[in-house]
């Protein structure tokens, strides 16, 4: 049993039609927060329902056409979920999934929707994950409500924290320490964390640790290029971190082709790190190794399921 304070939760996706690609219901058991999730063709079945037609927030949300491998996000709120949702989902055509927020007991008021629209813009741009579409943020502090609704609307924030990500949205999510707390050596900011590396016969090196189910490359770590393998997968990805300079030249001997990571990086999995790190498609957990040692990503990650069991 974990003793960090934790506790687990029970989220109820129902699927409205059957469909897993059809109208979604989610719900936390014991909160009056009440989310429906679909893509376009099912849009119209969203701002059709009953629930929808109240008083909350809205996202829309799909691949940034700025930036390859990238989500751009729009939140906003409204008296109506509905016809505000509908209003926004005309004006914009990079949505690919619309999510509406209200409550089962519908006692969201005007003023808790614009509370929780702001903060949830603040808390997205803070995490930096998504491209934010909307073009002004909006300030909490003249959101005036009571004392206590302010803190009712901070825990119905929290537990979107716990629900966005299961149907699929991390845009709530704080980066991982390792990426954002750059001002610390490598050494700070990793402490506790065990360090995976790769050490390629072409002699490219890279350092990663895993912070919180991510993957990050470390900066100073470097990545081969040009190396005529066809990326079906990581591709777009690794363009997109040349063009935003991540993977960069500098401090590269001329005429090798190798990039350098300027700036730690946060990937979804050992294989996506791997694959911009070796280019080509890779296997992570076999490629990544415990720094200083022979064992596998795959193999450590066995041991610490194994000593997880003998502590149960």
């Amino acid at each position: 049993m974990s003793n960090d304070g934790a506790f687990g939760r029970t989220i109820q996706l129902f699927l409205v039609d059957g469909k897993p690609t059809g109208l979604r219901k989610a719900t936390i058991h014991g909160w009056t927060g009440l989310l429906f999730v679909s893509g376009a063709s099912a849009f119209g079945d969203l701002t059709a329902r009953e629930e929808v037609d109240r008083t909350g927030v809205y996202i829309l949300s799909g691949p940034d056409p700025d930036k390859p491998g990238g989500t751009r996000a729009y939140i906003g709120s409204g008296n109506s979920v509905a016809e505000r949702i509908k209003q926004s989902a005309v004006k914009r055509d990079f949505w690919e999934t619309a999510i509406t927020v209200t409550t089962s007991d519908d006692d969201l008021s005007k003023g808790h929707a614009e509370f929780l629209e702001a903060r949830l813009i603040e808390v997205a741009a803070q995490a930096g994950r998504v491209t934010l579409d909307n073009s002004t943020q909006p300030d909490t502090k003249r959101r005036r409500l009571p004392e206590a609704d302010v803190a009712n609307m901070e825990q119905f924030l929290a537990n979107l924290r716990i629900i966005l990500p299961v149907i699929g949205l991390d845009m709530l999510k704080p980066q991982p320490k390792a990426v954002t707390q750059t001002a610390q050596s490598v050494e700070a900011r990793t402490t506790g964390e065990v360090q995976f590396e790769i050490r390629h016969k072409s002699g490219v090196q890279a350092t990663a640790v895993e912070e919180d189910g991510e993957f990050v490359v470390l900066e100073g770590s470097e990545a081969l290029t040009g190396t005529g393998y066809v990326q079906q997968s990581y591709g777009g990805l690794k363009e997109k971190l040349i063009t935003d300079g991540v993977l960069v030249t500098q401090d590269i001997p001329p005429g090798t082709n190798k990039l350098r990571f300027a700036r730690p990086w946060s990937f979804t999995s050992p294989s996506a790190a791997a694959a911009v790190v070796l280019d080509r498609n890779s296997n992570g957990r076999l490629e990544w190794k415990v720094k200083g040692a022979s064992q596998t990503y795959h193999d450590w990650q066995q041991a610490q399921a194994t000593k997880q069991e003998a502590a149960q």
